[in-house]
């Protein structure tokens, strides 16, 4: 999706994926639909939809709640949480009107996000468990938010401008008290996720044009260190488990995007490969190491991809299970530790009709979340 449309939102959003994900372009030909895939069962469930016909997923816990956003019946994009197992979908409705989107779920169901209505920008929420009453996170100087993580213990990760920059944050727990992870001296950073003991991944790096890494924390949010790259060029990271293993994505010498998986606490960083094609691309790990992510096919198409253990393995999602007809597996966002994977199919439309631009760039982001630092061919 080539966004195109500016806003004031988008001065949050634009500054993180314009200039971590540079040049990257692709064409909107398609409706998202999310699904939960069960790998133990080899059960796939249609998540729905709030009414409408779009639902993405960003994460899901262990009992398998699922949260991201999906439309209504009136055409608004609205954050969901679902009930175990991805059964029930619950519209969690908005904190500053306009349209939300859920982003992440700890065990206790607790969810956050964020919500803009396009006049008065962007704010992070957090919720109580299972979803149940949304909460303003505030900001680090009153300008933009959006919440990207969440740790059992309520502590929130995400990015909010500063001074026409964009910091990554964390909270203390239950999502009080909102702390500036600062930039290591560079233009911008971005916080990913966080795990138990509040080790944040992300990103840090320059302004347009300038290069970026992947990040890791100490405990609580102290001490960013990046755990480097296999190239000398471009990495960033999209998760981290509770031992500290950090995936993600880098660029290659040659001109390629692949996937990574680091060791415990970001030490020592492997490249996974591709099963296909020149680019792949991690989003999820789970706290034994399976990594998920989408990879691009010889001809041309974007297909999920799972791991094995510690990134052993890379094998097509959708060679794993039985899908409706004409459903592909374009991405796996995230997998838990029950061997649930959320995941998301394109099906081609006719034509793409002309939602609000703040939906539309909505419908882009999960998807922008894989096709990190791909660059524009031709």
């Amino acid at each position: 999706m080539k966004i195109i449309r500016y806003s004031k939102i988008q001065n949050l959003i634009c500054v993180v994926i314009i200039s971590i994900y540079p040049a990257f372009v692709a064409p909107v030909f398609a409706q998202p639909h999310a699904y939960i895939i069960d790998l133990n069962s080899k059960k796939v469930t249609d998540l729905g939809t709030l009414g409408g016909s779009i639902s993405m997923a960003s994460d899901i816990n262990d009992a398998g709640q699922v949260v991201g956003y999906a439309e209504t019946a009136a055409g608004q994009f609205h954050a969901f949480v679902t009930g175990p197992n991805g059964m029930g979908m619950t519209d969690l409705g908005t904190s500053r009107g306009g349209f939300s989107w859920a982003t992440g779920i700890n065990d206790a169901g607790q969810v956050v996000g964020w919500s803009g209505n396009g006049a008065v920008g962007t704010r992070s929420f957090i919720t109580g468990p299972n979803g149940m009453g949304i909460t303003d996170l505030g900001t680090l100087d009153g300008y933009d938010t959006s919440a990207t993580g969440i740790n059992a213990a309520g502590q929130v990760v995400g990015l909010s401008m500063v001074n026409g920059q964009t910091h990554a944050f964390i909270t203390g727990p239950n999502g009080v008290g909102m702390t500036d992870l600062g930039t290591q001296g560079m233009g911008y950073s971005h916080a990913a996720g966080i795990n138990a003991a509040g080790q944040v991944a992300g990103v840090f790096g320059w302004d347009l044009g300038g290069g970026i890494y992947a990040f890791i924390t100490g405990p609580n949010g102290v001490g960013m260190t990046s755990p480097g790259t296999l190239s000398g060029i471009d990495s960033g990271a999209t998760g981290i488990n509770d031992v500290g293993q950090v995936v993600g994505h880098y660029d290659t010498v040659d001109g390629q995007t692949h996937a990574f998986i680091t060791g415990p606490n970001g030490v020592g960083m492997t490249d996974l490969g591709t099963l296909s094609g020149i680019y792949s691309g991690a989003t999820g790990i789970n706290d034994v190491g399976q990594v998920v992510g989408a990879y691009d096919t010889v001809d041309g198409q974007t297909h999920a991809f799972i791991t094995g253990p510690n990134g052993v393995g890379m094998t097509d999602l959708n060679s794993l299970v039985t899908l409706p007809a004409g459903v592909v597996l374009s991405e796996a966002i995230a997998i838990n530790n029950m061997g649930q994977v959320i995941a998301i199919s394109t099906v081609p439309i006719p034509s793409v009709p002309e939602p609000q631009s703040y939906a539309l760039m909505l419908a882009g982001l999960v998807l922008i979340r894989v096709l990190v630092s791909r660059k524009q061919k031709g």
